[in-house]
């Protein structure tokens, strides 16, 4: 029996409505119709049970039966922080695998060696990738993608981690060992151009580690989620 449809609505009431895309894509592409269940989330961590009603035009309207917290969030608070990239699919990709992995918050920052730029529809389409994402792996929270014009910005305000990450390919050891961390971690990766040694320098000053990648080097959304793989399988949510 395949799972329930997902869909994130803004808030939950005992009947609630569902509007915009999400009920454009469940009325359209998915067809669903009166009396069928599905589960409604609104980003608390709770997945709510829902049987449709009505369907309308513009909305349809669902009948909360009950109500349940999420079992699939990760324990572990972590945080990916990575370089704004110039392909979008890649920005993408790497949203989504962060998501997947059970990340619990990711930031977009511009840096010196950052060659793209960000704009309000591209931080949209991030959230939405965001979504889809969780809905695609059960998760009862999308992680908000928030943009950070600096490094610097960025950097901050990740300031109350236990564990500070920042990946440098000119780093010839891991200042840290990633193998036995415990409590939260704050992941940093860069652009395509990586980051300046002035970069790495704030970070330090910052109360980040450097840390290694290996001896090749990665393409960014590869180190992305790599690092980030390894991160939370070190605080045992892959386990």
């Amino acid at each position: 029996m395949s799972a329930l449809k997902r869909f994130f609505v803004d808030k939950i009431e005992d009947t609630t409505e569902l509007v915009g895309e999400e009920f454009e894509h469940a009325k359209n592409v998915l067809r669903i119709g009166v009396g069928a269940e599905v589960i409604l989330l609104d980003n608390s961590g709770k997945e709510y049970t829902a049987v449709v009603a009505q369907v309308e035009k513009k909305r349809m309207l669902l009948n909360v039966v009950r109500s349940e917290v999420g079992g699939r969030e990760a324990n572990a608070e972590v945080c990916l922080l990575f370089g704004y990239l110039k392909n979008a699919d890649k920005n993408e990709f790497i949203v989504q695998k962060a998501v997947e992995l059970g990340v619990k918050k990711i930031g977009v920052f511009s840096s010196e060696f950052s060659s793209a730029y960000m704009n309000a529809n591209k931080l949209e389409r991030l959230n939405k990738v965001s979504k889809e994402a969780a809905k695609q792996c059960l998760r009862s929270v999308a992680p908000e993608v928030v943009y950070f014009d600096t490094l610097g910005s960025a950097l901050e305000s990740v300031s109350a981690y236990e564990n500070k990450l920042f990946a440098c390919e000119f780093a010839e050891n891991s200042e840290v060992s990633i193998e036995n961390l415990t409590g939260g971690a704050a992941i940093v990766i860069g652009s395509e151009g990586g980051f300046s040694r002035e970069e790495a320098d704030r970070a330090k000053q910052n109360g980040f580690s450097l840390v290694s990648l290996g001896k090749r080097i990665l393409r960014a959304e590869t180190a992305a989620v790599a690092l980030t793989a390894v991160v939370m399988f070190s605080l045992g949510e892959l386990k």
